[in-house]
């Protein structure tokens, strides 16, 4: 889509500073952008490429200085309204149809090719591609777009405008709300490492649970989530994860969180809302982390952090303290070379004024 760099900057809510007759087709990286993109400055270390950018327009806050030939689009939270622009050019993905199917008089697209068992509900509109297995007593949505080699478990039950990518897989009795995206390979409801070691033996535990993930969360490639031993593992409404996240049996996440790719979540945590977890955090289990926390990359949390803290290290500490630590310990090596030094000096010291020879107040008579 095209439009003018003022109807971009009305779309967007930006007070614009220069020319909005200028047609916008696309968006693009403040180095990159070309006289027809729009880009944005968020981090203030990028504004050393402000001048010599060729963007029609730069989406920045009220106090960052702009040279003045550079056209402005002034707001209060730039990357948001970049976010915005990218909607407005752009849309959303779209979700093609089945290649051999027609739509039938509610609207749904499924595939002859595709296992439906005559017990499931599909809703109005939704497809389901070809190689798709959808089981007995499933409940699917309006909407709702499911791609090959999805698999969905006896009464497994998902909510409306959901999409599922390739090989998706979700097991029986598992639950999502509205609105779900799952990206490819992604595992929902698999047993929870659970087993008793006995006799020299680990026995299996029953894995009786379920997993229920709330509405607007999207996960990426690869996660797994366990459904619990009992009870329930669940995930609240408008979280994100990024790809390669194991989530433990039994761990509740609390709403709108953001997990970053390969964070390890062991069984039976407790996690609040608006936590973000860096890459590679991973978390013990049967702990507390309250509202708010934020984990560094590659944190590894031992114990409960309480709400609005913010973490990291191996283990856990204060994220200040953590960066001082990695910092104090790049020149380990030197570090102990200095102190081997150290010491054999303080040793030859000690060695000096034990000698009768370096015996203070000694007077020689000849």
């Amino acid at each position: 889509m095209t439009m003018s760099l003022g109807q971009l900057a009305r779309e967007v809510g930006a007070s614009l500073h220069g020319d909005g007759d200028v047609t916008i087709t696309g968006c693009a990286p403040i180095r990159t952008a070309g006289p027809n993109e729009v880009t944005f400055l968020a981090n203030r270390k990028y504004a050393r490429y402000l001048p010599d950018t060729r963007a029609a327009g730069v989406l920045v806050d009220p106090r960052m200085p702009c040279p003045d030939h550079v056209t402005r689009l002034v707001c209060d939270d730039p990357y948001f309204a970049f976010r915005n622009a990218l909607v407005a050019l752009y849309g959303y993905r779209t979700h093609p149809p089945p290649m051999d199917a027609e739509p039938d008089a509610a609207g749904r697209r499924l595939s002859p090719r595709a296992s439906v068992h005559e017990t499931a509900t599909i809703g109005d509109g939704t497809a389901v591609h070809p190689h798709a297995t959808i089981e007995a007593g499933v409940v699917i949505g309006a909407r709702c777009v499911l791609y090959p080699g999805v698999f969905v478990g006896p009464d497994a039950r998902l909510g409306d405008d959901c999409v599922l990518f390739p090989n998706v897989t979700v097991y029986d009795r598992c639950t999502l709300g509205d609105r779900v995206i799952l990206h490819a390979s992604t595992v929902i409801g698999q047993d929870g490492f659970g087993y008793a070691t006995h006799g020299g033996r680990h026995e299996k535990i029953p894995q009786t649970g379920t997993v229920e993930i709330g509405s607007d969360v999207e996960l990426g490639a690869g996660c797994a989530i366990e459904r619990a031993a009992i009870g329930r593992t669940s995930i609240g409404d408008g979280t994100k994860f990024a790809d390669l996240i194991s989530i433990g049996h039994g761990t509740t996440i609390g709403e709108h969180c953001l997990f970053v790719s390969l964070v390890g979540v062991s069984g039976s945590v407790d996690i609040g809302r608006y936590v973000v977890l860096g890459g590679q955090v991973g978390v013990s289990g049967h702990l507390r982390i309250g509202d708010g926390v934020q984990a560094m990359g590659k944190t590894a949390i031992a114990q409960d952090v309480p709400a609005g803290k913010k973490v990291g290290g191996v283990p856990a500490v204060d994220s200040d303290i953590a960066k001082r630590n990695a910092m104090a310990s790049q020149d380990l090596y030197g570090l102990v070379k200095r102190v081997r030094s150290l010491e054999r000096q303080l040793a030859a010291m000690r060695e000096q004024a034990a000698s009768p020879d370096s015996s203070t107040g000694r007077s020689d008579r000849g």
